[in-house]
């Protein structure tokens, strides 16, 4: 296994800055995009103060399984240059897409074997690449199959419902203000009470509604959420299911956490920094680089 450093040009000239891992071997491999959940998160799924580390276990796994595996940094985050603040969710999923044609005209990879795996918020942006004709194997790691504003709010709902019942009421109140003033803001980033937000990201997020990209992938998927996700709900796995076309594999894993760590008992956001002293669950990772070598290593012919 190697790593080299690459750039993948975005719509608007970007570099966006990645690691291109590779298995030992020669080339061409197939090859997958790995794609990270919110905020300002680097090629590794690190941010401050949530380090969730998925990029390289999940790199080191499939190269074993000889496939190579490209993860970059977001705009205004780590090596690539930018705006964090001022990045919409639609210049994310752009950005995602540009990635992905960089990934496969790599001389290393195998144009007609390129599979995107995403997490959370990657997870919804990799919905929307699910119909390039690039893309032969899409998994969806804790992804939500509902309107932005709903995923948020149930998830609000169940973080909510760990407080003590005068506080919640107290939060959810709150909690809606705050939203009622990111959804009416005009400009890319602002403040809200006083706290900056990036302002088109939430505004975006909020209107997508990933359905109708679901409805029209055009390659096996495999999506798996944990029953102890307290970010996304597990039942829309059920909604994944019936919304793919074609041939589609669904998965709740006892005690899988948002973060694809174990948690015996209730689950709650407060074992996260215990959590994140593990390592990313073993048989997830097993689970997902056996699916994809599966489907990738059969792969034949060019992209159509």
């Amino acid at each position: 296994m190697r790593d080299v450093e690459i750039t993948a040009t975005a719509d608007d000239g970007l570099p966006l800055a990645g690691t291109l891992t590779l298995p030992t071997g020669p080339s061409p491999h197939p090859a997958v995009l790995l794609l990270h959940g919110s905020g300002q998160v680097d090629r590794d799924s690190n941010a401050r103060g949530l380090r969730v580390g998925l990029g390289p276990p999940l790199a080191a796994a499939l190269a074993a399984k000889g496939i190579a595996a490209l993860r970059y940094d977001r705009r205004g985050v780590g090596a690539t240059p930018g705006g964090w603040r001022t990045t919409g969710f639609t210049d994310t999923t752009r950005d995602a897409a540009a990635a992905l044609r960089a990934l496969a005209g790599r001389p290393e990879v195998r144009e007609d074997a390129v599979g995107v795996v995403g997490h959370s918020e990657g997870a919804v942006h990799a919905m929307s690449l699910g119909s390039d004709p690039l893309v032969r194997a899409v998994v969806l790691l804790a992804g939500y199959a509902r309107r932005g504003e709903d995923a948020l709010r149930w998830q609000a709902r169940t973080l909510v419902g760990e407080l003590p019942a005068p506080v919640r009421s107290l939060v959810r109140r709150l909690g809606n203000r705050h939203l009622a003033r990111i959804k009416a803001t005009t400009t890319d980033a602002g403040r809200v009470h006083g706290v900056p937000v990036n302002a088109r990201w939430f505004r975006e997020m909020l209107a997508h509604d990933p359905r109708a990209a679901l409805a029209e992938i055009d390659a096996p998927v495999l999506a798996i959420t944990g029953d102890k996700d307290v970010q996304v709900d597990p039942a829309d796995l059920a909604e994944i299911r019936r919304l793919v076309p074609g041939d589609v594999e669904v998965h709740r894993i006892p005690d899988l956490t948002h973060l694809l760590r174990r948690a015996p008992g209730r689950p709650s956001v407060r074992s996260y920094p215990e959590l994140l002293r593990r390592p990313v669950d073993a048989g997830l990772l097993a689970q997902v680089t056996d699916w994809l070598a599966h489907r990738l290593h059969s792969t034949k012919g060019t992209p159509q």
